[in-house]
This record gives structure tokens, C-alpha cells and sequence, in this order.
């Protein structure tokens, strides 16, 4: 006797069908189509629409049209419920290939369709054509998200910008002028602000934005880039701020007192010039309580560099300079209340770690320390520190992938010979 299975997913209300196949890409929400009468024309109601290389492949020259069509009927049609998301990702090389004057896609009337139906956040990963993005994108009352990646392309921004709800602004990939500076000052709630392997051809970044919360310049450029622009940050309630570039030609951040989390990733030439420099960097963040430092170079000479009360949690990568060992010890000094020390860079011989001024962090306030890449070398730097931490309650180790096994079986018998004198029940965790 066959069973009755019962189908208690088509039970749900339309709007729960809807979310779930919003998760689904759109070839598979399509196909659920097939399922029953119910589920005939559900996908055509769904608040988030994606298409990616996926929803593109196996696409040939005689089903490209049909594709196009479906896209237009999905977005266009008079009876469409409000939009969340749309998404267009992925679809460089494809889009390029089929744009040849037979298989033009309306990439800006989708864009428009989605505006028109209050869409709530826009993510474009296209090659750029100079009419792809609508003049209406930049005067949408519904967005709150918007994110560009225009492959190279020198963006210019209309003068009539108004985004009265956008938080949310991400570019990647691209240049920009003063243009987007006057975009950005008209974006007056935004919080969330991100330029990704970008560049910009001005002589400042003059970001002057209160509502600002999270704020990333990654451009990326290496060591021997040559920047001509100076940086100048005002968001006094930034919570999170990632730095990673040489250094620019200046630095003028407002004191960021509700800073909780920094990354600076910062290279150049170990100089006079971009130690002053870069330390106005530092400065604007010495209220935050998570740091993660990487630097290629002595260029903040600890000396010109605050006092960082609040700095609880940090994070040191040392990229390979000559004295990154004592420059850390230094550094800590200026870290009096410091709980989590984290470091992650090769330690070579030679480093005279006894004879290392004992920071004050180390003997009332340091918990725990996690290292990274352990090798022999560090035996010496890890009993420096079980000697002078004296409240440390746990020290995690990783070894270096490249150590073979014997070599890390005896680094870590040697790690527990060593003495320790923290007063607590410290936990040492060996990760071989």
C-alpha cells in the first residue's frame, strides 16, 4: 500500500514561499514552477532577484533573447510586489560577449524597473558603458544599500544626488575625482562607507560625514606607490575604520571617540618625513579598543605616538623589517591596559629578549596571548613573556605549517619546560 506524503511546504502562506525561494538561484526558483498551480507563479513574486554567471551559463546565441525577455517580463511587469534586493554579479565577461548590437540587454531599464519597484539595495558587478547606470539611481528615496564594481572605470557622479535613505555605499575596482566627494556629502545618514582596490586622482579624501559608523579605505597600491593626496576624515562616531595604503601625503582625522575596532595595514619607507605622517594616522585612532596593525617598516616611531588608554585587544603583524621585535616591546609600552595580545610574524635569531624593558601591560592586565607561524626561534620571545605576564590565564600556540612534525614535537616539549610566572591557572594550548 502506497503512502500519503504529506506536502505541508505548499501550506505556507505566498509571502513565506516567496522568502525561501529568495535564498534559491533563479534557475531553481523558476523550476519550482512545475510543482503545482500554487507554486506556478511564486518566483515572479520574490523580493530578492539575482543573477550571476550561473543564471547565465550554458546560455546559447539562439536562447539569449528568450533570457533577456524573461528578465524584462520578471522585472517590468505592472503587477510586482516591492523589491528588496537586485543583484547583478559575475556577468563581466558575459555580458561584454553578448552586447554586440544583436543581443543588446537593458541593463539601465532593469536598473530602473528595480528603482520603480522601491527596491532596497542594489549590488552591480558590470564592465561599465557610460549609459548603464540611470541618472534616477542617484535620486531613489527607497535605497538603503548600494554597491559598485565598475572594473576600472572613472566614475563621475551627477550634481543632484539625493539618497535620503542610504546608509549602506560600497565601491571596488575604481577611480574616482571630487566628484564622489559631493556624492558622499549628500548622503546624510550614511554609515557604512567602503572603497575596495579603488584609487582617486585629487589632491585630498575629505570625508566629512558625523553619521558615519563604519568607514574602509583599502586601496592596496604596495609599498612603492606614490601618493598625492592627503586624508582628511571627519566621522567623531566611527566604530570601525580599515587603513590600507602607503602612506599619503598627510593625515587629519577628528578624534574618533566611539572607535571600537581599527585595521591598519599601512607600508612605506622607513623616513623622517612618513614617520611624522603616518603618526598623525595613529593619532586619530587612540581611543579604540581593537587594533590590528600591519606594517612593513619602523614608520611609527613609538615615541611620537599616543598613549592608547582604551586599547585592550591587538594584533601585530610585522612584514619582514629589521627590529619589529623591540619595536613591539616599545609599542607596548604604549598600551597600558592591554587584556589579548595577538601576533603573527616570523621571529629570526638574534633577538635579545632578557634585555627587553619590561612593559607595564605585560605584569597587571595581559590575559592571554595567541601566536601564529611559531618557530625555535620564538622559544625565546614566548619565555620572555611567561616570565614577565604575571596575571596570564591562557597562551595559544600555532605551529608553522612548514615545521615537519619531529621539529614540532620538540618546539612544544620545550614550551612546557619553560617557567612561567603568571599567578593564574594558566591553560598553554599547543596546535601542532
Amino acid at each position: 500500500m502506497a503512502m500519503c506524503v504529506e506536502d505541508r511546504i505548499s501550506s505556507f502562506p505566498d509571502p513565506i514561499l516567496c522568502h525561501i525561494l529568495s535564498f534559491l538561484p533563479i534557475k531553481e526558483a523558476v523550476r519550482t514552477s512545475i510543482i503545482s498551480t500554487k507554486w506556478r507563479y511564486l518566483f515572479a513574486s520574490m523580493s530578492t532577484i539575482e543573477f550571476d554567471a550561473c543564471s547565465m551559463s550554458g546560455l546559447t546565441d539562439r536562447n539569449i533573447d528568450s533570457f533577456k525577455n524573461f528578465v524584462d517580463r520578471l522585472l517590468k511587469s505592472p503587477d510586482q510586489v516591492r523589491l528588496d534586493c537586485f543583484r547583478l554579479s559575475h556577468m563581466i565577461c558575459s555580458w561584454n560577449d553578448w552586447n554586440d548590437g544583436d543581443h543588446d540587454f537593458d541593463i539601465s531599464g532593469w536598473i530602473c524597473a528595480a528603482l520603480c519597484r522601491g527596491v532596497k539595495e542594489i549590488d552591480l558587478q558590470l564592465s561599465y558603458r557610460e549609459d548603464i547606470l540611470p541618472a534616477v539611481l542617484f535620486t531613489c528615496g527607497s535605497l538603503v544599500t548600494l554597491k559598485l564594481d565598475a572594473v576600472g572605470h572613472n566614475f563621475k557622479f551627477p550634481s543632484d544626488v539625493c539618497l535620503g535613505n542610504l546608509k549602506t555605499l560600497h565601491f571596488r575596482d575604481s577611480f574616482f575625482g571630487d566628484s564622489v566627494l559631493r556624492f558622499i556629502s549628500n548622503c546624510h545618514v550614511l554609515e557604512d562607507l567602503a572603497f575596495i582596490e579603488c584609487d582617486f586622482y585629487t589632491s585630498d579624501i575629505n570625508i566629512q560625514t558625523p553619521s558615519l559608523k563604519r568607514f574602509i579605505l583599502d586601496f592596496n597600491l604596495g609599498e612603492f606607490a606614490d601618493l598625492k593626496y592627503v586624508v582628511v576624515i571627519n566621522a567623531p562616531n566611527l566604530v570601525y575604520f580599515q587603513y590600507t595604503d602607503a602612506v599619503a601625503q598627510g593625515y587629519t582625522l577628528s578624534t574618533m571617540k566611539s572607535l571600537e575596532k581599527a585595521h591598519i595595514k599601512i607600508c612605506g619607507f622607513d623616513t623622517i618625513d612618513s614617520q611624522a605622517i603616518a603618526a598623525h594616522l595613529i593619532q586619530g585612532i587612540c581611543n579604540v579598543r581593537s587594533l590590528r596593525l600591519s606594517i612593513n617598516e619602523g614608520i611609527f616611531r613609538t615615541s611620537q605616538l599616543p598613549i592608547f588608554h582604551n586599547l585592550i585587544e591587538f594584533e601585530f603583524l610585522g612584514r619582514g623589517f629589521n627590529g619589529r621585535e623591540i619595536w613591539l616591546v616599545k609599542f607596548l609600552h604604549r598600551i597600558p591596559n592591554l587584556k589579548t595580545l595577538t601576533l603573527n610574524f616570523p621571529v629570526v635569531a638574534g633577538a635579545q629578549w632578557k634585555a627587553l624593558e619590561v612593559p607595564s601591560c605585560l605584569s597587571f592586565h595581559l590575559k592571554e596571548i595567541k601566536i601564529s607561524c611559531f618557530n625555535t626561534h620564538m622559544i625565546e620571545m614566548v619565555s620572555y613573556f611567561l616570565d614577565n605576564a604575571m596575571i596570564l590565564e591562557k597562551l595559544i600556540i600555532s605551529m608553522d605549517a612548514r615545521t615537519n612534525m619531529t621539529q614540532k614535537k620538540k618546539a612544544r616539549n620545550q614550551l612546557l619546560q619553560l617557567v612561567k610566572s603568571s599567578k593564574k591557572c594558566l591553560k598553554l594550548v599547543v596546535i601542532l
